[in-house]
């Protein structure tokens, strides 16, 4: 068991929290070993009923994997290791995802990256009023995984390509409108939520029981955008979303038009500024990976896709110099290579899918 894997069993709750606070609770290799070995160990344990998965403390569920593992892996040639680690991470995704019991995943604060592929699969999703949901990944020259993309291929119109591309944070209305959550409760009710799972009563399911403290968020920023996201995001490439976003974002004002609609303008143009601060090569990669993901049937097989795009990304130079210019240096200031999109090939998608892969994510 790990030092930063909490797990304990009481009245038919079985309890995860990951204990890792002062680093937001993110995801080392060790930590997703012993999930993995906890899930399956409750898998048929007859005094388990239903899991809850949370995290310590009051900043975050969890921030993602631990990047500066990942950036040791990438800059020190251990692919292996690298393969290793998101392997066994996301069969950890689609055994919570096929879980034979109830999972009641608690994403108060910060949910990023491995956080969503934890909790975003869960049979209940439980947001609160702190909650920060989001799949950073191309701000480090990266695409989003754990079976972001399959989230994010299933949110309403082109949501998800806006969200996978911009990097773009949600709030507790924006995740259950987009699909990543189930249900809000005020951060304050969670002890009381906790309590009610131990002492459920028939025929009361988790689910049942959690609407018991759900709480109808505001209106959703995110479905608030949602006609100039459809309209620019729709575009085939990323040139192209970028020049839609433009002519949008200049578009002139109309007599008489509304707030919401010069604040679409303003919207846009803040989209547009910020791709264009963002890896071409991250960003052609997750267009590709967000609508292929769209055609595939099942979770697993967005994963497989994945598995091969991180295994590719690991190489990369833009991987390594984000996590740099993010994480280590914290300049804020990476130099992509190539440096636009009109450098890229235009089968890059294809030809990172078609990269070789030792071996498949569930085989």
């Amino acid at each position: 068991m790990s030092d930063h894997i909490s797990a304990t069993v009481a009245d038919g709750v079985g309890h995860i929290t990951l204990d890792r606070p002062k680093a937001l609770n993110a995801l080392n290799y060790d930590m997703i070993v012993a999930l993995g070995e906890v899930f399956e160990a409750w898998r048929h344990d007859s005094e388990v009923a239903v899991v809850v998965l949370d995290g310590a403390g009051d900043r975050g569920f969890c921030a993602g994997g631990d990047i500066r593992e990942l950036h040791g892996f990438a800059t020190s040639g251990r692919t292996a290791e690298a393969q290793t680690f998101f392997r066994t991470e996301y069969r950890l995704n689609a055994a919570i995802a096929r879980y034979p019991k109830p999972v009641v995943a608690i994403m108060d604060g910060i949910t990023m990256g491995g956080g969503v592929g934890l909790a975003g699969h869960a049979s209940v999703r439980v947001v609160t009023e702190r909650s920060r949901v989001a799949m950073p990944e191309t701000r480090i020259g990266f695409t989003p995984d754990v079976g972001g993309t399959w989230l994010l291929a299933n949110a309403p119109g082109e949501l998800g390509v806006h969200l996978a591309l911009n990097s773009r944070t949600m709030d507790a209305a924006d995740a259950i409108h987009a699909g990543f959550a189930d249900a809000l409760v005020p951060s304050e009710s969670l002890p009381h939520l906790l309590q009610a799972l131990a002492e459920r009563a028939d025929p009361g399911s988790p689910a049942e029981i959690v609407m018991l403290f759900d709480e109808t968020p505001g209106p959703s920023a995110l479905a608030a955008d949602r006609d100039w996201i459809d309209a620019c995001y729709s575009a085939p490439a990323t040139a192209e979303i970028l020049e839609r976003l433009r002519a949008f974002a200049a578009g002139p004002a109309v007599e008489g038009e509304t707030d919401a609609a010069a604040s679409a303008r303003e919207h846009a143009a803040a989209a547009a500024d910020e791709l264009e601060t963002l890896s071409p090569t991250a960003l052609a990669v997750t267009l590709g990976a967000v609508r292929r993901a769209r055609t595939l049937p099942r979770l697993e097989d967005a994963l497989e896709q994945e598995f091969r795009l991180v295994s590719w990304f690991v190489g990369q130079p833009d991987l390594h110099e984000g996590i740099r210019a993010q994480v280590i240096d914290k300049d804020r200031n990476p130099a992509w290579s190539p440096a636009s999109s009109a450098e890229l090939p235009e089968n890059l998608f294809e030809q990172v899918l078609g990269h070789p892969v030792d071996r498949s994510v569930f085989d």
